[in-house]
């Protein structure tokens, strides 16, 4: 069995301490959906507020040993989860500068990981386009552009990343 692909996102919480809320709960029950049917799994698919962060981090804890997922390795995370983002924004499923602002947070996060410093480039860039008819930060970059050069970037994330 696969773990769901929100699995990703999921992982790159865990490894920053995001504090855990009901979006875990809908991964623990999406989890077992798909046929991860764990005792720890359930628990966490049926929390609700309010949410004591220190139990549900050694919860968090207990689901991911039981499951075998590790999340300490950043670059490895960052990459899967930027490949998550990317595959959802091109589906539709996601909003592109909402995306963005999630890619420019890791980024700072990371300490600059230069991997994913172009999404940090074209959030700023799209942001600017919102609000100013000029960007200082993606060249040849425009309001009548920018969101085109935005999916090419995530098509090129996935042509080199998509299957690890």
């Amino acid at each position: 069995m696969k773990p769901v692909d929100s699995t990703a996102e999921i992982l790159i919480w865990k490894h920053f301490n995001k504090s855990v809320d009901e979006k875990w709960s809908f991964w623990a029950v999406d989890m077992m959906m798909a046929g991860f049917d764990t005792e720890h799994i359930v628990e966490l698919a049926g929390i609700s507020k309010p949410y004591n962060q220190f139990e549900l981090g050694a919860l968090t804890d207990r689901v991911f040993n039981e499951l075998r997922i590790d999340f300490s390795d950043q670059q490895s995370l960052v990459i899967k989860y930027t490949t998550f983002l990317a595959k959802e924004v091109l589906m539709g499923r996601r909003d592109l500068l909402n995306s963005l602002r999630s890619l420019n947070q890791l980024f700072n996060k990371t300490e600059f990981d230069q991997i994913i410093q172009d999404f940090y480039l074209l959030y700023f860039a799209k942001e600017d386009l919102i609000s100013s008819e000029i960007q200082w930060y993606w060249e040849g970059a425009n309001r009548d552009n920018i969101d085109t050069i935005c999916m090419e970037q995530f098509e090129k994330w996935l042509e080199k990343y998509g299957e690890e």
